[in-house]
């Protein structure tokens, strides 16, 4: 048995630890302790180097080597936080890398348990700018039909900038100048560095979800591609889509063009062109309400006139159809019958005198007066005043009355005999 530091015999080690001796420690509670410390002493931290080894099996987690220069560090990224990346990891891209480190038991390696993954230089960070650009291109956020125009008036606006930032001065001093009137809300946000990106999706919705806010204005001076990383991330063009009102941005200068440019409803040059869109002018305004009122005046004008010309038509109407008129009419129509029933009667009795005159001679013309008056008579019997019309109604001797033209004269049958039949 070994010795003690004190010369005295070894006792027995006990698992707990006693006065029997020092506590013996299993494998896996040694490694589970180490990642308990480290987690203690370190929590969670950045680390920045190179990608290599990597593996992505069909469980869709994602398994590499963190290496730079002087050390290696494995590193498993799980499938959740791996569906959130904005791009796509290859072996030899700079990267920095957020998360906890961990030892792995079953091999007894230190990794790195890897939350969030972002490229590191130029090169990397324009590679996830067109994956990122590629997969959301591919969802419809940049489509022109999802666009929606600025309020002409918005009733308030809202900006997301950093509060220290030149771009929010220039944005405010733009907006003061155009239209003082309008109530501005700025979200501060930092624009650059670790977090920035988160912070700027949480400032975008904090100011859709607070309402009255008709526009905003997302806005950054110019800088390098790793400057403007934050506006280059999926949080940030997820923020925009999902903004209830329409988002202008105004990040960096006229030739940098971010993932936030193309999914915004309006991209704007600069920060100070964005105030400008957003905006009006109040000189115009003035002028355009001017002008509004001008018309709305002729226009009522206008308006006013023909109503007066359909009141005095329907007034014309009206006083047609009185009683008052249509009494005058009718009076109007007896004076008229009243001259003209003279004339009326008059030629109706001329009329039936010429008829009369006409029926009178076609009458005389049929009348036996007629007859007698070319020399005819009319020959009756005194006794019975019988017309004779035949020889054997009369006997010799017998008296007569014969009806001339113009006198009756009594004469005396001498003798009665019938004529041959002219015929």
């Amino acid at each position: 048995m070994p010795e003690t530091g004190s010369g005295a015999a070894a006792r027995p080690v006990s698992e707990a630890g006693t006065e029997a001796g020092p506590r013996v420690f299993g494998v896996a509670e040694v490694l589970r302790g180490v990642s308990g410390l480290l987690g203690e002493r370190l929590g969670r931290l950045w680390i920045a180097g190179e990608v290599s080894d990597l593996r992505r099996p069909a469980s869709g987690h994602v398994y590499f080597t963190l290496k730079d220069a002087e050390g290696a560090l494995r590193a498993a990224l799980f499938r959740g936080d791996a569906r959130r990346l904005a791009f796509d990891p290859e072996d030899g891209l700079e990267v920095l890398a957020y998360g906890e480190l961990t030892v792995y038991a079953p091999r007894g390696d230190l990794q790195l348990i890897v939350r969030q993954l972002e490229p590191r230089g130029a090169g990397a960070l324009r590679l996830a700018f067109e994956q990122l650009r590629r997969r959301l291109e591919a969802e419809g956020l940049f489509a022109a039909s999802r666009k929606r125009a600025l309020p002409h008036v918005p009733a308030r606006i809202g900006v997301v900038a950093s509060l220290e930032s030149a771009a929010l001065h220039d944005v405010l001093q733009v907006l003061g100048r155009r239209c003082p009137a309008i109530p501005v809300r700025i979200a501060a946000s930092r624009v650059q560095g670790l977090g920035a990106a988160e912070e700027i999706a949480a400032a975008l919705e904090a100011l859709g979800r607070a309402g009255g806010v008709d526009v905003i204005l997302l806005v950054r001076g110019g800088g390098s591609l790793e400057d403007l990383q934050a506006f280059n991330t999926e949080a940030v063009a997820r923020a925009i889509a999902a903004s209830p009102v329409p988002v202008v941005s105004g990040v960096g200068h006229e030739i940098d063009v971010t993932i936030a440019d193309l999914t915004a409803d309006l991209r704007a040059p600069t920060p100070s062109a964005a105030a400008e869109l957003a905006a009006p002018d109040r000189g115009a305004l003035v002028a355009g309400l001017r002008r509004d009122a001008r018309h709305l005046e002729h226009a009522a004008r206008a308006a006013v006139e023909r109503a007066g010309a359909r009141l005095a038509a329907l007034r014309e109407a009206l006083a047609l159809l009185s009683p008052q008129a249509r009494l005058a009419t009718q009076r109007g129509r007896l004076g008229a019958s009243q001259q003209a029933l003279p004339r009326l009667v008059g030629a109706q009795l001329e009329a039936c005198r010429s008829r009369l005159a006409e029926l009178g001679a076609q009458l005389d013309a049929l009348s036996p007066l007629a007859v007698l008056g070319r020399g005819y008579a009319i020959a009756r019997r005194t006794r019975d005043g019988a017309v004779v019309l035949r020889a054997d109604q009369v006997a010799a001797g017998e008296a007569l009355t014969l009806r001339v033209a113009e006198a009756e004269i009594e004469a005396a049958v001498t003798a009665a005999r019938a004529l041959a039949d002219p015929t």
